[in-house]
């Protein structure tokens, strides 16, 4: 299972920058707000915006993954191309869950080296990109062997509308009457603009289930679907998930993965000053696991209003580091620049069969040291000297060790910081599931676009962006 090793949060390790460990003991004041913490969670899992809690087990998993797995029986085969439309929570995962448990070559293979499809994710309205998976696809297969995969619960974000009405046309000139059998779409089961057009059109659909905001759906059909065709053991995943909600079920803090991150991340961001959070894995296969987080923590957490309605401006800022390459570029600002930050490293135990091994005879006094070793002894060597060199400069740094990266280790790191999320939330007493601020940018995009009912909003922002003659 997972760890979390957190000694070097602490003031014994880092001086006045860290946390004092009796706060953590039992009978301490961080240990005892978790218990309550504890029990609201577990009266409110599984209702509102908390169904996220139920996806690992129980009745939506019995759901899901049925139909999942029936779909992917039937369009594996027919596949070699699967283009994922979707934004944010509709596509961070997938990538994620992809580039954590494929290999990094899995698009180069061959469809017969891959049992699966190649899995491009258009998450941005970069033309330039549309363009170029569109035309890797066509020769590459062909549309006709492309699931397109449209993920939006209402059909109205305008990023994934536009991409789903280029294809939409595309697939009909180029297939004709049966172009929507390469269309599947994730969205609300029952409402909302999508769901009229997949009513309408005869798509396939698995939902997007009722109370499941789009950055904790990654363990959904959302994140699930595409990580099912291309060969990831989704039943794996979920069983990591839920392993992880067990032990993060508990009242006791030293027994809480995610309730012991959250205390020290809110801890040492509210009262030490530590408002920037760095995630840093040792391992290429991770870094957009870092990618997900990032929405995970920034849009659950920074809020202008708490509970109350007070205005509180709360919130962190996640970064996302690679080792070992991040040594090389950011760490002489974590250790010399500001003490603004928590640094997250993450460590693999076993990286599979192939170590490295580094051979000797070189001849070359100055390398012999490396003679005979292997890259994951050096790539751990480099984790832990990042590890002291933090230390020595008195910079909070935490510990997540994976055994191996695999399903079901990637499902306890999702649902780690799903639930840590939802502790930290409590804590800062804000609501960790709305999003007012990206709202305004989503109408005033409406209203620049021309849409109907927002044309208040092209006024605003054309008086607001005036040219004022400052042009360089």
């Amino acid at each position: 299972m997972l760890t979390i090793n957190y000694a070097n949060c602490l003031s014994s390790r880092v001086g006045p920058h860290g946390l004092d460990p009796a706060r953590l003991d039992p009978a301490g004041d961080l240990a005892q707000g978790i218990a309550d913490l504890t029990q609201r969670l577990a009266q409110t899992r599984g209702t509102g915006w908390e169904r996220w809690r139920e996806l690992a087990r129980g009745q939506m998993r019995q759901d899901h993954i049925p139909a999942i797995k029936a779909l992917v029986d039937e369009l594996r085969p027919r596949a070699s191309n699967l283009i994922v439309l979707g934004i944010g929570g509709s596509a961070l995962g997938n990538i994620a869950l992809h580039s954590a448990l494929r290999s990094p070559m899995w698009n180069l293979q061959s469809d017969e080296e891959r049992g699966g499809p190649r899995l491009f994710v258009l998450d941005n309205v970069d033309p330039t990109s549309v363009a170029a998976v569109l035309d890797i696809c066509k020769k590459n297969g062909g549309y006709e062997r492309t699931i397109f995969n449209v993920v939006s619960k209402s059909g109205e974000t305008a990023e994934t509308a536009s991409q789903f009405m280029i294809i939409r046309d595309l697939l009909k000139r180029e297939l004709g009457e049966g172009y929507a059998k390469n269309i599947v779409a994730i969205t609300d089961p029952e409402k909302g603009t999508m769901r009229q057009i997949c009513d309408a059109e005869g798509f396939v659909t698995l939902p997007v289930p009722e109370g499941v905001g789009g950055r904790f759906s990654v363990l959904s059909p959302v994140g699930l679907f595409s990580a099912a065709m291309c060969g990831i053991d989704i039943n794996a995943l979920l069983d990591g998930a839920d392993a992880m909600d067990k032990r993060c079920s508990s009242e006791k803090l030293n027994e809480n993965p995610a309730a012991m991150l959250a205390a020290l991340l809110v801890e040492l961001g509210t009262r030490k000053g530590k408002t920037n959070h760095v995630l840093m894995p040792y391992a290429n296969s991770l870094y957009l696991l870092a990618d997900w987080f990032r929405q995970l923590w920034a849009e659950s957490l920074g809020k202008q209003f708490d509970r109350d309605g007070k205005e509180v401006f709360t919130g962190f800022t996640p970064i996302k580091a690679l080792g070992t390459t991040d040594q090389h570029s950011q760490v002489q600002l974590y250790r010399e620049g500001p003490n603004d930050k928590v640094i997250g490293l993450i460590e693999v135990e076993s990286f599979g069969p192939y170590k490295g091994e580094i051979p000797t005879g070189l001849g070359i006094e100055n390398l012999k040291y490396l003679e005979g070793s292997n890259l994951v002894e050096l790539m751990n060597a480099e984790k832990r000297a990042t590890e002291f060199a933090l230390n020595e400069s008195q910079r909070p740094n935490f510990t997540i060790k994976f055994p191996k990266v695999d399903a079901h280790h990637v499902g306890e790191f999702i649902n780690l910081w799903q639930i840590a999320t939802a502790y930290a939330g409590l804590m800062l007493n804000i609501d960790a599931y709305n999003q007012p601020a990206v709202e305004l940018g989503k109408r005033a995009t409406f209203g620049l676009m021309g849409r109907a009912g927002f044309e208040e909003f092209k006024g605003k922002v054309d008086e607001g962006l005036a040219e004022t003659g400052y042009l360089v």
